[in-house]
């Protein structure tokens, strides 16, 4: 199996708790919340699903519903529809929803899972080609260069550039072609059998991970290097 795709929201990287996200911003900004206040504004914005790679809204509004469909389809669309959740919940200044979604596209803003540099390292060694396949609306690449992950990786196909979102196939036959490898020859590796597992319909492979905070996922990545072999 000469190449791997790997999703990266849940699978190689994870986005800091609703909690950390709002209080960073809070403290950038010199805004004071009491513990409570902050607390329960931050599980407010869980429940809305505005945290970008955090939870999913619990109750769609539905002057968002058509802007949620496509919000991975341009950086516009991306932007809109998780600020749009984001204005949901009562914050103590209106450009804090703005400052809430430019901190989510921060390296400081995700770790990378404990055996992700492992498994893209054995990769690596193995001559396969790598892939990241994202539905997002903002360039990851930062991300991996941070983290030093940037290295192991030979493409990037990201839903907005392209203006085409998981689980169409079309979007998995990009990065198959980039790496000159066939679908059939290729693993897909992601947290989302719906979006993810689209891949299966180009022919590829397809291995779900869990989506779980980073301390409670310390080797779900591993059994990719025996998939391989």
């Amino acid at each position: 199996m000469p190449a791997v795709l790997f999703d990266f929201s849940g699978t190689l990287f994870r986005i800091e708790s609703t909690e950390s996200w709002l209080r960073t911003v809070l403290d950038e900004g010199g805004v004071a919340l009491s513990e409570p206040e902050l607390v329960q504004a931050a599980k407010a914005l869980e429940v809305a699903g505005a945290q970008p790679g955090g939870a999913f809204p619990e109750r769609l509004p539905e002057e968002l519903r058509e802007l949620w469909r496509v919000r991975d389809e341009s950086a516009a669309a991306h932007r809109a529809a998780y600020i749009g959740l984001s204005r949901q919940v009562p914050l103590p200044h209106t450009d804090l929803h703005d400052a809430l979604y430019d901190r989510h596209m921060t390296p400081a803003a995700w770790t990378p899972y404990p055996d992700a540099a492992e498994v893209l390292y054995g990769l690596c060694e193995r001559g396969l080609g790598i892939g990241v396949v994202s539905n997002i609306g903002w360039d990851l690449r930062p991300i991996f260069e941070a983290h030093g992950l940037d290295r192991f990786v030979d493409t990037y196909v990201l839903s907005y550039e392209h203006g085409i979102q998981k689980p169409d196939p079309r979007l998995f036959a990009v990065a198959c072609e980039a790496l000159e490898v066939e679908p059939r020859e290729t693993l897909m590796v992601g947290d989302s059998a719906e979006a993810d597992g689209g891949a299966e319909a180009l022919g590829c492979r397809f291995h779900l991970v869990r989506h779980l905070p980073v301390r409670e996922r310390p080797d779900g990545l591993r059994p990719v290097l025996d998939l391989v072999d």
